[in-house]
């Protein structure tokens, strides 16, 4: 969860680490700025408040804390917060109830699509934040193939997969394709293909039409040949990031400013073009990775904070990714095990 901060908490001593560890965690736990009166109640020593602000000004000077505008109070900042993430956040085992209610919430579903769902309806639930699911690309069996001539230079080919998704892409066939020659590809493909994926069925296609020369002729040859190229480009279909819990992000106090942010992060999800993107972010390491605001791009303009976690398959490979998306205020210490915990049922139920 290191993300290299400036400072750490060792670099803080005595009075200095305590009066920030009782900021921070007021702050997350209230979401208001602290004032130094609130701190003298809590403190472990008798000090005045005046003596709190003075060490509240020397955190504010280390970039650790800031002061609203509109309260004398301060809030950590986004630089505070990584480094009580790091260096001060204790991240207990996750309580019994909420494991069985998530090992529960996700053992009916019948394909992975379903469980996915499923767990990401589950962590807004349980964490009152927004979730998001990046599900992996899918290569399903393929079923039937056909081709459809649509102008000398544009065609389109229409894939029906066993699991009865239908995909639809234009490519640009060999030139002086006619539309028998592509009736005949399909017919071969079609009594090839099936039980095949589709970045498996190019393969078979090649050595098809190295053992059929005489059989087929040139036109065919080219459309199989080009035809699957197109498909299999991009290995099967792309990534989906699925989202669920947006209104968890917004109550009854949501100022004008933070439905703005809020606003900004998804229209920021929507317009990915590359959502892979989301994927790598849980991709260098194992474990859960926190990110607060600025620390990365995606959420630089939203005031939020990203806890993700990736899962894997049968042969411990990152696959996908589930997460919490939250403001910077989220309650880490209970959102981590959760993430984790979830993350590493989905590898379970993948291996099964």
């Amino acid at each position: 969860m290191n993300q290299n901060p400036t400072h750490s908490i060792d670099d803080l001593k005595g009075r200095s680490k305590e009066v920030f560890r009782l900021l921070v965690e007021s702050y997350l736990d209230t979401g208001e700025p602290v004032g130094s009166r609130t701190l003298t109640r809590n403190f472990s020593e008798k000090v005045s408040a005046a003596t709190i602000r003075n060490v509240m000004q020397d955190l504010e000077f280390l970039g650790l804390l800031d002061s609203p505008h509109t309260s004398a109070g301060r809030v950590p900042t986004d630089l505070g917060l990584r480094m009580f993430v790091d260096g001060v956040l204790e991240v207990g085992d996750l309580a019994n109830p909420e494991r069985q209610a998530i090992e529960q919430s996700m053992g009916h579903g019948s394909n992975l699509t379903s469980v996915l769902d499923q767990a990401g309806s589950m962590l807004s639930g349980l964490t009152q934040g927004a979730s998001v699911v990046l599900a992996p690309k899918t290569e399903a069996p393929i079923k039937h193939i056909e081709f459809v001539s649509l102008a000398p230079d544009r065609a389109l080919v229409v894939m029906v997969t066993e699991d009865g998704q239908v995909e639809n892409r234009m490519f640009t066939p060999p030139l002086g394709q006619t539309p028998s020659a592509m009736r005949e590809a399909a017919n071969f493909l079609n009594s090839i293909a099936g039980g095949h994926t589709i970045s498996e069925l190019k393969s078979v296609v090649e050595q098809q039409v190295a053992r059929n020369q005489r059989d087929l002729d040139i036109l065919s040859q080219k459309l199989i040949q080009e035809g699957v190229a197109a498909w299999s480009a991009d290995q099967g279909i792309a990534p989906r990031l699925m989202v669920r819990g947006r209104s968890n992000l917004i109550d009854g106090d949501t100022s004008e400013e933070d439905m703005e942010r809020i606003k900004s992060l998804f229209d920021d999800l929507e317009q990915k073009k590359d959502i892979a993107q989301f994927l790598d972010l849980a991709e260098q390491g194992d474990g859960v990775k926190i990110f607060i605001g600025s620390e990365n791009k995606l959420f630089s303009l939203s005031g939020s904070s990203l806890v993700v976690s990736p899962y894997m398959n049968a042969d411990r490979k990152v696959i996908g990714a589930v997460g919490v998306i939250g403001p910077t205020r989220l309650n880490y210490g209970r959102v981590v095990p959760i993430v984790d915990f979830t993350a590493q049922l989905i590898g379970r139920i993948l291996r099964t």
